[in-house]
C-alpha cells in the first residue's frame, strides 16, 4: 500500500465528493456513491496526527471496495475519535481521499482568584476529566469542567462563585485555557430549624447535628459551611438519636435549605415526624446454633419491657457475629427481624442465625510496613494460616501489633478467599511513623543560668523491633550519661531482655538553701517473660555505686544520712555506698494502644530488693491505668500510683531512690518535685512513699474525627511525698484541676497544661503552666 498523504492532487485530476453522497445516504435518499476499488488513501489537513494514526482507524483498506456502507462507518470512525471536527471524504480516481480538521491541543490550563484548592490539586482532578496540557481541546469537555470547578467551591460554601473560561489562540494549532475564578464570599449557616418535634427540644437535637451555626469554634472545625454530605450524616445522626430512645418509626420528611440573595446566609430547615415510644415486648431467636443459644441470648443487650434501642440492636448483632466468628464461623450472618404492635406500642424481634460454613485462614498478610521487618509484626500474630478462623484472635494480633508503638494505624480486614468458599485471608495493614526520637534543646533562667540537654532513641532500631536509647543531658545541676537497649523478643518464646549503662550526678538548684551533691554510676541488666498474652514478669539484677557529698548547708536529712553509713559525726563529708538491687515485677497490659489509648487498663508492679549490698532497703511500686470511652467522641482516663520505700535492719532508707511529686506527670500546678517533707530552709527533699492519683476527660480537637493524635483533656490531680516511717494521711495530699493539650507530634509526644492549685498552704510553688516532651500518661 503506497501512503501519499504528504501530497496533493494535480488540479488536472478530476475529484469526486463522496460527502453528498453519504450525506444522501444516511438521510435515505437514493443518491448513492458509485462503489470503486481503493487503489490508495490518501489524507489531507492534518498537522500534529501521524498518518499511521488515522490510517488505523479507517474500516476500509487499499484493494477493497468502498461503498455507501463503507462511506458512513469511515466518517463515524474518524469522528468517534474525537480528534477532529471535521471530516469530508473525497474521490480522485481510484485514491479515496480523506480530508481532516483537527481540533486544537491544549498547550496550557491555568488558573487566577483561587485560594480555597491549591492549583496543582485543580489541574490533576481537570486533567482526569479531559482537561489538561496535550489533551485536545473540546468545548463540551471545557463548559464540564468549568460546571465541576463550580461544583467543587459550591461543596465548600462558596455559593457566590463566578467562573469565567478564556480560550486563547496559540501557534500550530493550540490553545490556552485559563479559568478565571471569583470565589467571593462563604455562605455560612444563619440559622437551623427543626419542625415536628414535641418529644426533644431544639436544642437537644442540634447537639446530633455536625452542621451548626457560626460560634467560637467555627474558623476551625467549618461546621457553619453548609455541605450536602453533611447534611446527610446529620439526618441519619437525628434517626439514630431517636431510635436509640424507642421511637422506630421517626422520619425525617423533608428538608430544605434556602439561601439569601446576596449568598451570604443560608437557612436550613429540617422537617421531621417523632412518631410513638416502643418497647421491646419478646426476643425469639432461629436458625442454626450449634446447641450455644443459651449463650447467644446471653449477649442480647434489649431486655424484655425496656425501651427500644438502635444502638443496643446494632451492638446485639455484632456481639452474636463476634461470638460465632470465635468458633470459626468467619461469615456468620444476624438479621434481627422486627414485628412491630402500633396499638400496644410494642416490638418483638426474631434473630435469624445463618452462622455459614466454618472457615479456615489461608494467608496472613502484611501490608503498608517499609521499614519494620515482617518478622516484628509476625511474631505478634495470635492467629496462625492454615488454622481455623478466630475473630478474637485476629483482634489481638491487632492490638498486639497496634502496642507496639511503631505504627500511626493498624487495620486489618478478613476477605474471602478467591475461588473458595471456606477460607479467608487475614489482610494487616500498618502506616508507619518515626520511631526515631532526636532532641537537643538548651535553656536559661535564673536557677539553672544555661543548661544544654540532648537524647537520641530509635525505638524500632533497623526495623529490627529493638529500642536503643543515648541520653546525654547536662546543665550546671545536673548531669546524665546513660545508654540502654531492648530487645523484646530476646528468646523464640517472647522473653525480652533490657540493660542500661549509666552516670548520674545531681546538686540542687539555685533556689535551694542548702547543698549537697549525688553522684550513681552503675548498671542494670532484666528479663521479661510472658504468662500469657497480657501478663509479663521480670527479673533483674543491678550493681551501682553511689557518694553523697555534703557541707556545713547541707540539710539535715543528708547528713544525717551521711553519719548513718559511716561518715564523720559532723555529717559533713563524703560517704560511699554499693548496692545490688534485684528486682521482680509483674505488667499486664491489654490497652487497644499504647500510644492514644481508648480503652483497656494497664498495670505494673515492681519489688526492688537490696540484700547484699551496703544499702540495705526495699522499694517497691504499684501503679494502674485505666481508660474507658463514655460516649464515642469522649475518653476518660484514670491513673493510681501508690509507691513505698524502707530501709532494711538498722539501715536507712538511701536518700537517692527518694520519691517525688509535683509537676506534669504527678500533680499539675506545683512545682516539679516540690511537694513532700520540706527542710527546714524550705528545700524539698522527697520522701520514702507516695501516693498519686489523675483523672482526664479526654476529647478529639473539633474535626479531627477518628484521629486522636491531638487531644485536648480536663484534668484532676492529687498526690503527695510522705517520710519514711511517717504515716500517709489524706489530708496531706495537694490537688488541681485544669486543662491541657497532647499532641503526638512528628519530634515525640507533647503535652501542655494550665492547672489551679485547690488546697495549697504557705510555702508550696506553684507553677500553673507546664509543658512536657516525651511519654506522657
Amino acid at each position: 500500500m503506497k501512503f501519499i498523504s504528504d501530497r496533493f492532487a494535480s488540479p488536472s485530476f478530476r475529484r469526486t465528493l463522496i460527502g453528498a453522497a453519504v450525506l444522501a445516504f444516511c438521510s435515505g435518499s437514493a443518491f448513492a456513491v458509485q462503489p470503486f476499488v481503493v487503489k490508495d488513501i490518501r489524507v489531507e489537513g492534518i498537522q500534529r496526527t501521524e498518518a499511521g494514526t488515522v490510517f488505523s482507524y479507517l474500516p476500509v483498506r487499499v484493494g477493497e471496495t468502498f461503498s455507501d456502507d463503507k462511506s458512513v462507518t469511515t466518517i463515524k470512525a474518524l469522528y468517534a475519535t474525537g480528534i477532529f471536527k471535521d471530516v469530508r471524504l473525497e474521490k480522485d480516481g481510484d485514491v479515496l481521499v480523506v480530508i481532516v480538521e483537527e481540533r486544537p491541543a491544549i498547550a496550557k490550563v491555568d488558573f487566577t482568584g483561587t485560594q480555597e484548592f491549591e492549583k496543582d490539586m485543580l489541574v490533576t482532578a481537570l486533567k482526569d476529566i479531559g482537561v489538561g496540557e496535550a489533551k485536545t481541546f473540546d468545548k463540551a469537555t471545557v463548559d464540564r469542567a468549568e460546571q465541576e470547578l463550580k461544583r467543587q467551591y459550591l461543596s465548600r460554601g462558596l455559593y457566590g462563585v463566578k467562573v469565567t473560561t478564556t480560550v486563547t489562540p496559540m501557534e500550530r494549532n493550540r490553545v490556552s485555557i485559563m479559568f478565571n475564578v471569583d470565589e467571593g464570599e462563604i455562605a455560612r449557616i444563619k440559622q437551623i430549624n427543626i419542625v415536628g418535634n414535641k418529644v426533644f427540644s431544639d436544642k437537644e437535637l442540634r447537639k446530633e447535628l455536625e452542621l451548626n451555626t457560626s460560634g467560637w469554634f467555627s474558623w476551625y472545625t467549618k461546621a457553619d459551611q453548609y455541605s450536602k454530605t453533611k447534611l446527610t450524616g446529620d439526618l441519619e445522626s437525628l434517626k439514630s438519636f431517636y431510635l436509640d430512645r424507642g421511637y422506630v418509626e421517626m422520619n425525617v420528611d423533608s428538608t430544605q435549605v434556602s439561601i439569601t440573595p446576596d449568598k451570604k446566609d443560608i437557612y436550613l430547615t429540617i422537617n421531621i415526624t417523632e412518631g410513638e415510644k416502643y418497647t421491646v415486648s419478646d426476643i425469639k431467636f432461629e436458625g442454626e446454633m450449634y446447641g450455644r443459644e443459651d449463650e447467644l441470648r446471653s449477649l442480647v443487650l434489649l431486655k424484655k419491657g425496656e425501651t427500644y434501642s438502635g444502638a443496643r440492636l446494632t451492638a446485639t448483632n455484632k456481639l452474636i457475629t463476634d461470638r460465632l466468628g470465635n468458633f470459626g464461623f468467619a461469615f456468620a450472618n444476624v438479621n434481627a427481624n422486627p414485628e412491630v404492635n402500633r396499638e400496644k406500642r410494642e416490638v418483638a424481634f426474631t434473630f435469624f442465625i445463618d452462622p455459614g460454613k466454618r472457615a479456615y485462614v489461608r494467608h496472613m498478610n502484611i501490608q503498608g510496613n517499609t521499614t519494620t521487618r515482617d518478622e516484628v509484626i509476625r511474631r505478634e500474630f495470635r492467629q496462625f494460616e492454615s488454622s481455623w478462623y478466630d475473630a478474637n484472635k485476629v483482634k489481638l494480633s491487632r492490638d498486639r501489633v497496634d502496642r507496639l508503638g511503631y505504627f500511626k494505624d493498624v487495620t486489618v480486614d478478613t476477605p474471602e478467599a478467591q475461588g473458595t468458599s471456606d477460607q479467608v485471608d487475614v489482610n494487616l495493614t500498618v502506616v508507619e511513623k518515626p520511631t526515631g526520637n532526636f532532641q537537643i534543646g538548651g535553656a536559661f533562667s535564673q536557677a539553672e543560668k544555661f543548661s544544654l540537654s540532648a537524647s537520641i532513641q530509635q525505638a524500632n532500631f533497623a526495623g529490627s523491633g529493638n529500642t536503643v536509647g543515648l541520653e546525654l543531658n547536662t546543665s550546671k545541676y545536673s548531669r546524665t550519661i546513660a545508654f540502654s537497649q531492648t530487645n523484646p523478643y530476646y528468646t523464640d518464646d517472647g522473653v525480652s531482655q533490657s540493660y542500661e549503662l549509666y552516670l548520674r550526678t545531681f546538686d540542687p538548684p539555685a533556689v535551694n538553701t542548702g547543698m549537697y551533691s549525688i553522684k550513681q554510676t552503675g548498671g542494670r541488666v532484666s528479663w521479661g517473660v510472658p504468662f500469657s498474652e497480657v501478663d509479663t514478669v521480670f527479673f533483674g539484677i543491678g550493681l551501682e555505686r553511689a557518694t553523697i557529698k555534703t557541707d556545713v548547708t547541707s540539710p539535715n536529712y543528708f547528713k544525717q544520712y551521711v553519719r548513718d553509713l559511716g561518715g564523720p559525726a559532723s555529717g559533713e563529708g563524703e560517704v560511699s555506698s554499693n548496692s545490688v538491687p534485684l528486682t521482680i515485677a509483674w505488667g499486664r497490659d491489654s490497652r487497644d494502644s499504647a500510644v492514644t489509648p481508648t480503652i483497656g487498663r494497664y498495670q505494673r508492679a515492681n519489688l526492688e530488693i537490696d540484700l547484699i549490698g551496703d544499702s540495705k532497703y526495699v522499694r517497691a511500686v504499684y501503679e494502674q491505668q485505666w481508660y474507658r470511652p463514655i460516649t464515642s467522641w469522649a475518653t476518660l482516663a484514670l491513673k493510681g500510683e501508690f509507691d513505698y520505700g524502707h530501709g532494711i535492719g538498722d539501715r536507712p532508707y538511701p536518700v537517692f531512690k527518694n520519691f517525688y511529686a509535683g509537676g506534669i506527670g504527678s500533680v499539675r500546678g506545683y512545682y516539679s518535685s516540690s511537694l513532700g517533707y520540706l527542710d527546714t530552709n524550705g528545700d524539698a527533699l522527697g520522701g520514702a512513699s507516695r501516693l498519686i492519683g489523675n483523672a482526664e476527660l479526654q476529647f478529639p480537637f473539633p474535626g479531627q474525627g477518628k484521629d486522636r493524635s491531638l487531644r485536648w483533656f480536663a484534668f484532676f490531680d492529687g498526690g503527695q511525698v510522705y517520710q519514711e516511717g511517717a504515716k500517709m494521711r489524706l489530708s496531706e495530699l495537694r490537688f488541681s484541676t485544669g486543662l491541657g493539650v497532647s499532641w503526638i507530634s512528628p519530634v515525640g509526644p507533647l503535652k501542655l497544661s494550665y492547672a489551679k492549685p485547690i488546697n495549697p498552704i504557705f510555702g508550696d510553688r506553684l507553677e500553673r503552666f507546664q509543658f512536657q516532651m516525651g511519654t506522657g500518661f
